[in-house]
């Protein structure tokens, strides 16, 4: 592991957070609760996106309908999920980023982010020419495959994380 990233482990795991969340008696398993709901808000309603990007309900739903009430929902869910997995991590650290699961579960991540930056800067800007029944271009679905399948892979390597 890079001297850099094993110092900033150990100052997160040593920190305030990390002592508390190692020494309280509920705060752990409340905190993983957390997670879990995190990612259910997350995962639940980028998935039903992209389904709709893929086709589902395309004479029903516009894309841009679809967008409006089911990314905030998902935007929540990341907030979530990101304050409740720091201080998830925060706990051990060094031993969850030397776990097998941890480069796959971070690169997959960095991954999700990227599609999403790409989508939203790309094919997404022209919406108004496939809003409604009009099968999605081609990068909107390939994008939608690639979130489903990359928040997939998150969620089965941070159970590795887990055991």
């Amino acid at each position: 592991m890079p001297d850099l990233l094993n110092t900033w482990l150990m100052l997160l795991q040593d920190s305030a957070v990390g002592e508390t969340v190692r020494n309280a008696r509920y705060l752990f398993p409340v905190l993983e609760s957390l997670h879990i709901l995190g990612i259910s808000l997350l995962v639940g309603p980028a998935f039903t996106f992209d389904l709709r990007l893929l086709g589902m309900g395309r004479r029903i739903v516009p894309v841009t309908l679809a967008a409006r009430y089911l990314l905030p929902v998902s935007h929540t869910g990341l907030l979530i999920v990101v304050i409740t997995g720091l201080a998830l991590l925060s706990a051990q650290a060094t031993v969850i980023a030397a776990a097998g699961a941890a480069p796959w579960k971070s690169g997959l991540i960095i991954v999700a982010g990227l599609n999403v930056l790409v989508f939203h800067k790309g094919i997404y800007r022209s919406v108004a020419n496939w809003d409604l029944d009009v099968l999605s271009p081609l990068p909107a679905r390939l994008s939608a495959l690639v979130s489903a399948l990359v928040w997939t892979g998150v969620i089965i390597a941070g159970r590795f994380l887990a055991y």
